[in-house]
């Protein structure tokens, strides 16, 4: 059985590590290259970093930013933010990181995961997607909305069809985050993970709503996740990787466990 992947996300603000709920209250959590590599040497398996202004503030990712983080790191590295063509993932890379994250651009310009993964492959392109469900919806899980710029634009499109549109045009992964959920702690979107797990063949990470082993549990089983994602259970020091991933393993979730 494949094991399950545990990531530690790295939401980056003018240089500096943010974490809100959903969306909004930003706080401080610390100097991105810094955590990555505690997070590094407390067991994440990955570790991504999303310059979440950078589309909105219509500029490039802080190379600066990531090649710190890329210093420290001896596990595999995603990054997202302001990545808008190939030259764009290009300097990416070439700062240091493994994968890129693309979001809104890959709305405006569904071409460019084709363009990266013709370029650097597959496996290095992961389709960020910000899902927020539609309560007057009939179906909520169908009709569940895909936003862009951070969150602040609703597209029109809805999440299971992007997702497999993403997969078609060439991405290796779908990194699913839920805002209804991000940074309460209450629990992921597992019904919505499991509805994209299920329409797509390519690994889902689940992200938005950590607070316990038990949620991590409930995505990987009943949301049919790939790999979990989470942020502030980690910078403020509710768990660590290393702790959670030996728990899991003890509830029956198949995990790497480091030495």
């Amino acid at each position: 059985m494949l094991t399950k992947r545990i990531i530690a996300c790295l939401d980056v603000h003018a240089g500096r590590v943010v974490k809100g709920v959903q969306f909004v209250d930003i706080v401080d959590a610390g100097d991105p290259a810094e955590l990555a590599a505690r997070h590094a040497r407390e067991g994440a398996d990955e570790i991504v970093l999303l310059d979440i202004t950078a589309t909105h503030e219509g500029r490039a990712t802080l190379l600066d930013t990531v090649r710190r983080a890329a210093r420290e790191l001896f596990v595999p590295f995603c990054v997202g933010g302001g990545i808008r063509s190939a030259r764009d993932a290009e300097q990416v890379f070439d700062a240091g990181a493994d994968k890129v994250s693309v979001n809104s651009a890959a709305l405006a310009y569904p071409a460019l995961i084709t363009a990266i993964g013709s370029s650097f492959g597959a496996q290095a392109v992961v389709v960020a997607i910000d899902a927020r469900r539609d309560p007057a919806a009939a179906d909520p899980i169908r009709d569940a909305q895909v936003l862009v710029q951070g969150g602040r634009k609703v597209t029109g499109r809805r999440v299971v069809e992007w997702a497999c549109e993403a997969e078609q045009r060439g991405a290796g992964e779908i990194l699913l985050t839920s805002m209804d959920s991000d940074g309460t702690r209450a629990g992921f979107d597992c019904e919505l993970t499991a509805a994209v797990s299920q329409a797509v063949s390519i690994p889902v990470i689940a992200s938005g709503g950590a607070g316990t082993v038990a949620h991590f549990t409930d995505v990987f089983t009943r949301g049919k996740a790939d790999a979990a994602l989470a942020a502030s259970i980690f910078h403020f020091g509710v768990t660590s990787s290393r702790v959670l991933k030996a728990e899991l393993a003890q509830a029956g979730i198949p995990m790497r466990i480091p030495c």
